[in-house]
């Protein structure tokens, strides 16, 4: 039976760079994923983009271009991902650059816009869209003037759309990780819009891939059990026609592909596992089976699906105020109780400076202390030798939260003995970039989906 092989070479951005260029050499697969977002990347890349029009894509994708596309042209695998961020056109002309330069014509690049809102929200809040906060039910009206970013989830039609049209590579921005999969299962196998087990089945192989090395031994609670972690091996997933799939890596790689490491993947940012909802499908995830098929190689099936929502997922992001965060290392003996007197300094300076954070907009971390779950991790507090106190505060003001930044440093000679590490200088007030999840029907944003392939 004839399958598709789809590799997953980044989780997220930040992951190793090295990894796409290793999946494509370390063995056949026919198409790699790049998945480059999350919930905050976008309005980072917006940032970028308002200093520079040409920029908010994700850059990592132009340093694997550079190294991959004569591999990538001579072996016929295609590239689909969301690097294309903010920016997708910007993102493929610079693709075309490198492709030049490396003496190479006849690539056809695919390009996903529609996702983008920011310039929309006005006239679809006027219009009676409220897009409420899915976690406050309050509108986003009164945030306008506020908000950074907004970007629909797009599914995987579109993809299938550009591959259809002969994209090699195709650049998306905000489409849903799982679509880097589905898509060019789509345009594979022809599944039907309402094939919703098949749909359901390539969106379970997208969600187990789409954190990288997460599936293939990488966060993995039995980590000693995972053989040459240094070296692992990114996920690949071996899909049939029917929607069956196979999940392995390469031979020769570290990590550990088991029913355990799959397992743990699936359960990933998983609310209701009856209901997991994406653009194309809703897929059950209590369906599922997962066994064992030889070393490394685990097979999924039993994927259960059913009809798509009427709504689509848009992820915004608004300003609201300033934070900072400052650190110093205590150690000596009687250490947490010397970190506290620390805190409580800080504090009263502050207070005495006419500078008073609420309990709610302040933050005191004894790292190393069980503050990383506290009430489940704990440490007697007479044996712990060391500890980094790390304050933070938040607040609309950005002077007071610059003035809360100098009054850590002083702790080194006017605070308790054994204080130090501070070498990174003055905590400065950073804005602070707020998620806001919202929904909007699927025809508001699909009626303004275009996809575009063009030619170096």
């Amino acid at each position: 039976m004839r399958t598709v092989r789809i590799a997953n070479g980044q989780g997220f951005w930040g992951d190793n760079v090295d990894e796409p260029l290793r999946l494509l050499e370390g063995g056949p697969i026919d198409y790699l994923g790049m998945d480059y977002l999350a919930e905050v990347t976008l309005s980072i890349m917006m940032r970028q983009k308002l200093k520079n029009p040409a920029a908010g894509y994700a850059t990592d994708f132009l340093d694997f271009a550079r190294r991959a596309l004569p591999l990538l042209v001579a072996k016929g695998v295609k590239v689909v991902t969301n690097a294309g961020g903010l920016n997708p056109r910007a993102c493929r002309e610079r693709v075309f650059e490198i492709a030049r330069s490396l003496g190479l014509s006849g690539l056809k690049v695919g390009v996903v816009e529609g996702d983008d809102l920011l310039a929309r929200l006005p006239a679809l809040v006027a219009a009676g869209h409220e897009l409420k906060n899915m976690d406050s039910g309050a509108p986003l009206a009164p945030l306008l003037d506020r908000v950074t970013s907004a970007n629909a989830y797009l599914g995987a039609r579109p993809v299938a759309e550009a591959l259809a049209g002969g994209a090699q590579i195709v650049l998306c921005g905000r489409v849903t990780d799982t679509a880097l999969a589905l898509g060019p299962l789509v345009h594979e196998f022809g599944w039907a819009a309402d094939d919703w087990d098949r749909l359901a089945a390539g969106t379970v192989a997208g969600h187990i891939l789409e954190c990288g090395a997460q599936s293939t031994g990488g966060n993995f609670t039995r980590f000693w059990e995972v053989p040459d972690l240094w070296n692992v091996g990114y996920p690949i997933a071996e899909v049939a026609a029917d929607g069956a799939f196979t999940v392995t890596k390469h031979p020769g790689t570290g990590g550990l592909v088991t029913v355990d490491t799959v397992a743990e993947q699936l359960v990933y940012e998983m609310g209701d596992p009856t209901t997991y909802i994406t653009p194309d499908v809703v897929a059950d995830f209590t369906t599922i089976r997962l066994a064992p098929a030889g070393a490394d190689r685990v097979a999924v099936s039993g994927v259960r699906g059913r009809p798509q929502t009427p709504f689509l997922k848009v992820s915004a992001s608004y300003l609201d105020g300033y934070k900072a965060a400052g650190q110093v290392t205590v150690s000596g003996p009687r250490a947490v109780e010397k970190a506290r007197l620390a805190a409580e300094i800080v504090w009263k300076r502050l207070e005495r400076a006419g500078v008073r954070f609420p309990e709610s907009a302040r933050q005191v971390e004894l790292l190393g202390a069980g503050a990383v779950l506290p009430g489940i991790l704990t440490a007697d507090a007479a044996e712990v030798p060391e500890v980094v106190l790390r304050l933070a505060v938040r607040d609309g003001d950005r002077a007071r939260v610059d003035r809360f930044g100098k009054e850590i440093a002083p702790l080194v000679t006017a605070g308790p003995p054994g204080v130090t590490g501070f070498a990174g200088g003055r905590p400065k007030a950073q804005e602070v970039v707020a998620y806001w999840p919202a929904l909007l029907a699927r025809e508001e944003v699909e009626s303004q989906l275009t996809v575009s392939v063009e030619e170096v």
